[in-house]
């Protein structure tokens, strides 16, 4: 009986459902949006079609295409502005309804149908923003950005000094003046011909060097900092650590170029670097090269000559740029060596291979119709949170889900933005160098942007994938991972604070220990860094027992006591626990509608449409061999009348055969009429058995059950079956009946109507 009941409640629901699918868009609107709810149909119908009956037609049950229609009265001012009212709230609920804009409460085949919806319409903007994104980069990007690496970081000079084994400001002219130089000037082919043209270089044949490298150098003052009273006697220069306080903006040695004068960041048009040891400054001196090689050489060996780095010197950066035609990439190259106040150098690079020039190809211009869409998606997804957001008030800010909308949003603003300013400004750079090619080429700033611009990208198509979940939540299983977190939460933050105190309390330690010694501790950040490597397997324990043979060992044993065996398994232990919290929780619910039930229904429902349409095919068979030689449509319409059929579908279906119009169907108009619905019940019975066919698979494909089970099954579908069938018939004929009715009450209303209009208009003519 639980089972009938259950299936009683999916039939009713299915009804529910059928009957608002009868009520047109207003059945969907939600009436926050408008002044007054929209008028309901005078008969709803689950079986026939979305029309009235007694404005139908015999097209849904017989095909026919030949509707009858009464006369409507003209609607009022009043009707009117309801009804352009109604259609403005049923456009924007079709367009922009979702599951917090609608009351989805009570009805659950509701709220998975509108989840569906948005579902697909999010799946289209998802491959639309990954379309773009990954329209952006190239495989060929990570070769072009490891040529350039191998040419001008891992080749080393006549003299065996490359730039990563630069430990001095020897080796760094030794690099400047070989690898370096040998790697920005390609004049000539391998076997010594000339490539042609003098002023441009080709680096791997294949990349022009765009306008001229530039060198500059920061430094610091001297005295800068304080030498301490026992050595002021032996040590009368002291250069601190770099800071932009202490940056020297005095001019030096020749004096006579920008390489012994200093500029401010403003005057350069720079920008600071993140180094290895500290942020630098976009301002200092600096030295343009030339086109020529030779030119080139000479200039730097003019700087070595004249001292143009010194103690003060700090920091010296090497920048310029590439451009590859075959591939359509820039690659802006920063070469930094780094001179701490310890002595020594410290090198580093950057190399950005970014894509600066957006439309040449068709792909490009697919993409740009990929971006447009974009923007149209965008508009669409502000205009949805703006409803949301209006109806929800400051309660829109509680779900994640709708921060994580918020924040998908804007990321995706700021990137249409700075799509417009980066293509925009890439054009008057080329134009600028293109008049100008013995300049330096700043493509640094533009660079650096492109990258953030990919990173945020990268991190907005994230969120996006992550969003899927909102959509897919409402299936029990998928619902399941943001249950647990979202009850474990507490338990989890207050286990972090817990944690973190004794990470942190490790990384304290360790970097006392061990920082003078071990490049891993070297740093705070750093140790906080290693110690998470420690706890996936990655460590080096060997570096820790030889800085310190004692506490090494002991802080190595304690570490992955506590961390790794108690407080890591306590973590998993609380996500476990509020797991199987949850899945049984879930399991011992009432089972909710489920979209393999929506499925299901809409199966049944169209399957007990076609049995319908059989049966009153059958009748209309039925009335033809009943009558012998010519058919009358009094008799005729009498033998369908007793089966439950309305004057208009009778009216509908004889006309449609009687060509010569004398209401009497001849043996050739019958035969026509025959042979017409032979054919559409054939069609009709081929469908049902191949829809019963699919649902006999569903039930043969259920898992095995118990014999006993399964008599109890078979026996309950088979009278629910029958007794569905017959409970369909019921209702066929009630509707028929009740239809018949409403539409010859509304004829008599209106001849009274009419009637007491005469009577009126006769009295005024008598007084």
């Amino acid at each position: 009986m639980k089972s009938l009941n259950n299936r009683a409640e999916s039939h009713l629901t299915g009804q529910a459902e059928s009957e608002l699918d009868q009520m047109g868009n207003g059945g969907w609107v939600n009436q926050g949006y408008c002044s007054s709810p929209p008028p309901l149909p005078k008969v709803v119908s689950t079986i026939y079609n979305p029309k009235p009956h007694f404005q139908g037609s015999m097209d849904n049950m017989y095909n026919l295409d030949t509707p009858v229609l009464l006369p409507e009265e003209p609607p009022t001012k009043d009707q009117s502005l309801k009804k352009k009212r109604r259609g403005c709230c049923s456009f924007i609920t079709a367009l922009w309804g979702t599951t917090l804009t609608e009351n989805t409460s009570n009805n659950r085949a509701l709220f998975i149908r509108i989840t569906l919806r948005e579902l697909l319409v999010y799946i289209f903007f998802l491959v639309d923003i990954c379309l773009l994104t990954y329209g952006m980069t190239s495989s060929s990007a990570y070769y072009y950005s490891t040529a350039m690496t191998n040419l001008f970081v891992n080749t080393a000079g006549a003299s065996g000094v490359m730039f990563q084994s630069i430990g001095s400001m020897d080796d760094f002219w030794a690099f400047a003046q070989g690898p370096l130089l040998g790697g920005l000037y390609w004049t000539s082919w391998y076997n010594g011909q000339s490539l042609g043209n003098v002023n441009k270089s080709f680096i791997y044949y294949e990349n022009v060097l765009l306008g001229v490298p530039r060198m500059r150098q920061l430094k610091i003052k001297n005295n800068s900092c304080k030498v301490a009273n026992d050595f002021r006697d032996e040590i009368t220069g002291c250069f601190d650590v770099y800071s932009v306080e202490k940056e020297d903006d005095r001019s030096f040695g020749l004096i006579n170029g920008t390489a012994w004068t200093y500029h401010t960041e403003k005057e350069l048009k720079g920008s600071s670097y993140w180094g290895l040891l500290t942020t630098y400054s976009g301002a200092g001196y600096y030295q343009d090269l030339s086109l020529n090689k030779n030119e080139s050489a000479t200039i730097l060996m003019e700087l070595e000559d004249n001292l143009w780095l010194d103690r003060g010197t700090r920091a010296v950066f090497i920048d310029f740029s590439t451009y590859n035609a075959n591939i359509n990439l820039f690659c802006v190259i920063t070469l930094v060596v780094e001179f701490p106040a310890t002595g020594g150098a410290i090198p580093s690079y950057q190399i950005r291979t970014v894509k600066l020039i957006r439309y040449v190809g068709n792909w490009d211009y697919f993409i740009l119709g990929c971006e447009f869409l974009f923007c149209v998606f965008i508009f669409y997804y502000i205009v949805e949170e703006i409803l949301e957001l209006r109806i929800h008030k400051f309660s829109y800010f509680f779900s994640i889900w709708n921060i994580l909308d918020i924040v998908v949003i804007l990321l995706a603003i700021v990137a249409i933005i700075f799509n417009v300013f980066r293509t925009v400004k890439v054009n008057n750079l080329l134009k600028k160098l293109l008049q100008n090619p013995d300049i330096y080429a700043d493509f640094e700033f533009l660079a650096f942007w492109q990258t953030q611009y990919n990173n945020m990208n990268a991190v907005n198509l994230f969120f996006a994938w992550i969003k899927i979940f909102k959509y897919v939540s409402f299936s029990t299983t998928m619902n399941q991972l943001s249950s647990t977190l979202g009850r474990c939460a507490k338990d989890i933050f207050g286990f972090a604070i817990m944690f973190f105190i004794v990470f942190f309390a490790y990384a304290q330690l360790g970097y006392l220990l061990f920082g003078t010694q071990v490049q891993s501790f070297s740093t705070f950040v750093t140790c906080i860094f290693t110690q998470f490597r420690i706890i996936l397997g990655d460590f080096n324990f060997d570096a820790i027992n030889c800085a310190n043979r004692v506490l090494g060992p002991i802080y190595f044993v304690t570490y992955v006591f506590f961390i790794f065996f108690v407080l890591l398994n306590m973590f998993l232990a609380i996500i476990n626990d509020t797991y199987s919290e949850v899945k049984e929780e879930l399991s011992s619910q009432k089972d909710e509608l489920q979209i393999t039930d929506l499925i299901k229904q809409s199966y049944m429902k169209t399957f007990m449409k076609l049995k319908l349409k059989k049966e009153k095919i059958s009748d209309v068979q039925k009335a033809l061999q009943s009558g012998s030689g010519e058919i009358e449509f009094k008799d005729f319409r009498e033998t369908l009348k007793d089966m439950g059929h309305t004057d208009s579908e009778i009216s509908a279906a004889f006309s449609k055969f009687d060509y010569d119009g004398n209401k009497v169907l001849d043996k050739d108009e019958q035969r026509r009429m025959k042979t017409e619905l032979e054919e559409k019940r054939d069609a009709l019975s081929a469908e049902i058995n191949n829809l019963g066919k699919n649902y006999q698979k569903e039930l043969y494909e259920k898992p095995p059950v118990t014999s006993s089970e399964h008599k109890s099954q078979s026996s309950e579908t088979f009278v629910e079956r029958q007794h569905f069938m017959s409970l369909a018939r019921q209702v066929l004929h009630l509707e028929s009946t009740v239809a018949i009715i409403a539409s010859r009450i509304e004829l008599i209303m209106e001849k009274l109507g009419l009637q007491e209009k005469a009577k009126g208009a006769g009295t005024a003519g008598k007084l």
